[in-house]
């Protein structure tokens, strides 16, 4: 039989400190693959750090989590390989002047070179290019996204896509790559409730075809795994103060991909020349 396809996600007595003190400490979850959990808290109380920590972009400071089976902090990068961003301020952001055609041809290129095998890479162009839509229209359909009903359709620029939109098109570009996990940064930001129950029923609809999400929000559906992260006098306050770490982290993704791979560096020139991003 084959294993689940979503990672399951564990931790006990999980923390993670700063400069300023810790954004988060004592939490602990125990979710199957497959699963739909919310991380609920107020702005600045830790919120993104635990998402980006469990993804394997933040190192942890005290406690242990396994994520697929990897134990957190020591196989981060393994688990980084799973894992996939959506929408995080400042870590994995959407470029607002670039079109909704654009970013999912370059995210596509990009999937192929960084994790394709090398037989992959040497197939006809055709085939390549059959391939890359074939990702393309199936996470496409996953996210509930349908370029054709937008404003200029594919040729729409990110800045005039909606905020519910935008979120549709930031996690169909995380699904491109198959993750096991899908993880959600502020997932009910600026959203009426009709949009936000239509946000949960998206992530709930990814979770029930067997990848496990974890979503950030300031009020978690009552069908969740919900881990709490609440603000205390000790917690440094800002979820973007350790933006920078998970910056690092996202490089050492990217040169660890590359190893090896003397292709890699032409290949993502390539993406973006062909992308038209300068």
């Amino acid at each position: 039989m084959d294993s689940p396809h979503g990672a399951s996600v564990t931790a006990e007595n999980f923390g993670l400190k700063g400069p300023r003190g810790w954004a988060f400490r004592g939490l602990g979850v125990d979710a199957g693959p497959g699963s739909l959990v919310a991380i609920e808290g107020p702005s600045g109380s830790g919120r993104t750090c635990l998402l980006l920590a469990l993804t394997g972009r933040m190192r942890p400071t005290e406690g242990h989590a396994k994520v697929g089976g990897l134990r957190l902090p020591r196989k981060m990068a393994a688990v980084r390989r799973i894992a996939a961003l959506g929408p995080v301020p400042g870590v994995s952001e959407l470029d607002p002047a670039f079109t909704v055609a654009e970013h999912l041809r370059e995210r596509a290129l990009l999937q192929r070179r960084f994790d394709g095998s090398l037989r992959a890479l040497l197939r006809p162009r055709a085939e390549r290019v059959a391939t890359a839509q074939e990702r393309i229209d199936a996470a496409l359909d996953a996210a509930g996204l349908d370029p054709d009903t937008l404003p200029k359709a594919g040729r729409t620029s990110v800045r005039d896509l909606e905020r519910l939109e935008a979120l549709r098109l930031s996690i169909a570009l995380a699904l491109i790559g198959s993750p096991r996990l899908l993880a959600v940064d502020d997932t009910d930001l600026k959203l009426s409730d009709a949009e936000r129950a239509e946000a949960w029923e998206l992530l709930r609809s990814i979770a029930d075809n067997g990848t496990t999400v974890l979503a950030v929000c300031s009020q978690a559906p009552e069908d969740a795994i919900t881990l709490r992260t609440d603000s205390t006098d000790d917690t440094d306050g800002t979820d973007g103060a350790t933006a920078e770490t998970a910056e690092t982290a996202e490089t050492a993704e990217t040169a660890e991909t590359t190893t090896g791979e003397s292709t890699t560096e032409e290949g993502t020139a390539d993406a973006f020349a062909e992308t038209g991003r300068a």
